[in-house]
């Protein structure tokens, strides 16, 4: 499975984006996906990350209630639907797929290249 992040691009605080993570193969519905994000010199985090079939999520706290992230087995799409953004929320954002979700980069595969998000003050 590869799969590649999009969508990112520069928006003022308070604004939104919708991230998508593309994927080829068709495994693709067997796994969970994780969003996770990476600012200059510090480590990736764990963003939020959706079960195989989209019945269960889960979010990083201080995301909780602003992002949204969701799944269309069809199209082979992960989305990460980002609202009420805040400056620090720039980053690199990645997707990565896993069997069991975890916040632990390391439990993640097949990550792809990431998307800028950039949250202007």
């Amino acid at each position: 499975v590869q799969l590649q992040a999009s969508g990112g691009g520069l928006v003022q605080a308070g604004g939104s984006l919708r991230l998508s993570c593309a994927a080829s193969g068709r495994t693709f519905r067997n796994y969970a996906v994780g969003w996770f994000r990476q600012t200059p010199g510090k480590e990736r985090e764990f963003v939020a990350a959706i079960t195989w079939s989209g019945g269960s999520t889960y979010y990083k706290d201080s995301v909780k209630g602003r992002f949204t992230i969701s799944r269309d087995n069809a199209k082979n799409t992960v989305y990460l639907q980002m609202n009420s953004l805040k400056p620090e929320d720039t980053a690199v954002y990645y997707c990565a797929r896993t069997r069991w979700i975890s916040e632990v980069p390391s439990s993640y595969a097949d990550w792809g290249q990431g998307t800028l998000v950039t949250v202007s003050s």
